[in-house]
């Protein structure tokens, strides 16, 4: 089965794509054996993070970006991470037209991954879920975070390029974002262009942008639900790979994205190796009861627990 599946993945069969994704989701016995055997054949897809506040119509804009993908030849796949994404249920869906296009196109695979098991930050199967889509023969890889918590900044060990969403009349989403979010931007999206307050936005993102490390980051204006401007941002993007490759900065992105991806999984091995041993299966309510009761702290039960593990 295993040779199967990866056989299929490889050609791009969009079942055997969703099926490996559900067992790496799903931490089965088979899904590390097959990671192992599609790792070689990635490394050639353009991984594009797309990020920012609810109700910035980041995944109406991610449609209209892969629409022009696909005039363009390209194939792509796309990770919607949100337990209320669009894609699995929400706004998108309510235009026929565009969803219609992307999920009966055979060179397009969408993904919802819904927030459950995370400790903050992206979930973990996310890695192999991008390799896996690269491995298929996808061009280009979006990923969709909400614009909240730590997974938006979590993005930049992900993506090769990061878009930062930002529409006006959301109060001060500006000086909102500005912890940490602002700063991961690679390119600057204000869509809904054509919203009262848009001027005064793209000031606020100047200004930012004149203090920021990278003073000549792009800020392009969209109007995502008619299509406007949003040649401009695939413009951008295909500016911003371009000089990722010529100033070797790609090779860069990617040792992050490994090292991230390796912490994650050596995370989760020892995490399996706690929960699968029945010595502190047997333990771990009476571990939980000594730190309720004061007797021991969180601290001293996990060293505690990882020396039984890890003698």
């Amino acid at each position: 089965m295993k040779e199967e599946i990866v056989s299929k993945v490889l050609e791009g069969d969009s079942r055997a794509i969703a099926r490996m994704i559900t067992l790496v989701e799903n931490h089965s016995k088979e899904a590390s054996s097959l990671m192992k055997e599609i790792h070689r054949y990635t490394g050639s897809a353009h991984i594009i993070g797309v990020t920012g506040v609810m109700g910035s119509g980041k995944s109406t804009l991610i449609a209209e970006l892969t629409r022009l993908y696909r005039k363009n030849g390209k194939k792509v796949g796309i990770i919607a991470i949100d337990p209320t994404s669009p894609f699995s249920g929400g706004a998108l869906l309510g235009d026929r037209v565009r969803m219609t296009e992307l999920i009966l196109d055979k060179e397009v695979f969408i993904r919802s991954m819904g927030t459950r098991g995370m400790l903050g930050g992206l979930a973990g199967a996310v890695y192999d879920v991008v390799e896996i889509l690269d491995a298929s023969g996808k061009d280009v890889i979006l990923v969709e975070t909400v614009g909240v918590g730590q997974a938006e900044v979590d993005i930049i060990k992900i993506a090769d390029t990061t878009v930062v969403v930002i529409v006006p009349g959301l109060g001060d989403s500006v000086q909102t974002m500005k912890a940490g979010v602002m700063e991961i931007a690679d390119i600057y999206v204000v869509n809904k262009a054509d919203h009262p307050g848009i001027d005064q936005t793209v000031m606020e993102i100047e200004n930012l942008v004149e203090l920021s490390s990278n003073p000549n980051t792009p800020i392009i204006k969209t109007i995502a639900k008619t299509g406007e401007g949003v040649s401009d941002l695939l413009e951008a993007i295909s500016q911003h790979q371009k000089y990722l490759e010529t100033e070797g900065e790609l090779e860069e992105k990617r040792k992050i994205r490994y090292e991230a991806e390796l912490i994650e999984i050596i995370r989760n091995h020892l995490l399996d190796m706690i929960y699968d041993e029945s010595i502190v299966k047997q333990r771990i309510d009476t571990i939980v009861d000594r730190i309720l009761s004061k007797e021991t702290d969180p601290y001293t039960a996990a060293e505690e627990i990882l020396g039984r593990i890890l003698k």
